[in-house]
């Protein structure tokens, strides 16, 4: 098994199945995506570019995102910085909590950007 994955199944519930249903939206949605354990944290990424994290920290799981600039101001809403410059993320705190559309439509945004510098 992958660090990434014993990772996310060490982690206790409900994070491990906020992380699991994560992994499945991702994969879906970039399947040519591979997921990684960077910097103690499952990545993904595609050739050799990041494109997103998963995180468990106190009570939320974070989908951050690098190329953050490239984002449409119309998913601010959504999006926590916590004085980041670069990255912003999702954040979950329930399974159901969870909206696979938005999550689909960052995901697609960052992927068309994935060849440019973190910075706009």
């Amino acid at each position: 098994m992958k660090p990434a994955e014993v990772y996310i199944l060490n982690k206790p519930e409900p994070f491990r199945s906020i992380m699991m249903h994560l992994q499945a939206v991702i994969t879906h949605t970039l399947p040519t995506a591979e997921l990684k354990y960077k910097w103690k944290l499952p990545c993904y990424y595609i050739g050799k570019r990041p494109i997103c994290y998963i995180n468990q920290s106190q009570d939320y799981v974070d989908v951050g995102f690098w190329h953050s600039a490239y984002i449409s101001k119309k998913f601010d809403q959504y999006l926590v910085t916590e004085k980041r410059k670069i990255v912003k993320s999702l954040r979950y705190k329930t399974l159901e909590g969870i909206n696979d559309d938005v999550l689909m439509d960052i995901l697609n945004e960052v992927y068309e950007h994935k060849d440019k510098s973190f910075w706009k």
